[in-house]
């Protein structure tokens, strides 16, 4: 088993600030799509899940009613869906390269993007811009498979849809603009393409 499945990956523990109350909003998202999408050991602490902001010492063993904060209960819906993807425990993981998308563009330093790929062609893209200023790249994808298909990307993190031409992203490279700490978590899926 290689280092990166040994790694232990969290954003929270009982010794820290509370990652609600310490991250923006956005930043936190993009941070655990980030922490939680790389290979390792997840650890999910309690209340995490439910954007809970006040530490409680371990040796209390309680805390204060804390109303749930119903936008981070969906976001970590839809990112433990994501984790429930086999390619996310028994696929290969690749850290991708990116490039300036023009001349003098410097914010194509600001994306981290990898792929978790499976057996029967699965994949995941995950990408981000983990930065607090749009920035724009274009994403290589050393996959020769998609040539001469169409590529269809689904983000699971919200209801976008993108059809790509399979030549295009392989010559060019999949053009990617993103918010500040935008994300996108894309299932990919090829088809041969009509002619």
């Amino acid at each position: 088993m290689d280092f990166q499945r040994k790694s232990a990956r969290f954003l929270e523990n009982h010794d820290e600030p509370r990652a609600a109350a310490t991250f923006a909003p956005g930043m936190y998202e993009a941070a655990a799509v980030l922490t939680y999408l790389c290979p390792g050991l997840r650890f999910v602490h309690q209340g995490q899940r439910e954007g809970f902001t006040k530490r409680i010492p371990v040796h209390l063993s309680r805390g204060p009613v804390e109303s749930p904060n119903e936008e981070l209960v969906e976001f970590y819906d839809r990112l433990i869906r994501c984790l429930d993807e086999p390619v996310t425990r028994e696929g290969k993981w690749s850290l991708l390269d990116c490039t300036p998308a023009w001349d003098g563009n410097w914010t194509w330093d600001n994306f981290i993007c990898f792929t978790w790929q499976g057996p029967n062609q699965t994949m995941l893209l995950v990408v981000v811009n983990y930065a607090a200023n749009q920035s724009q790249c274009y994403l290589r994808l050393p996959f020769d498979e998609m040539k001469g298909k169409a590529v269809r990307l689904t983000d699971l993190m919200s209801p976008a849809v993108y059809d790509r031409e399979g030549d295009q992203i392989c010559s060019n490279g999949l053009y990617l603009d993103l918010p500040a700490w935008g994300y996108h978590v894309f299932e990919v899926t090829t088809k041969a393409e009509s002619r």
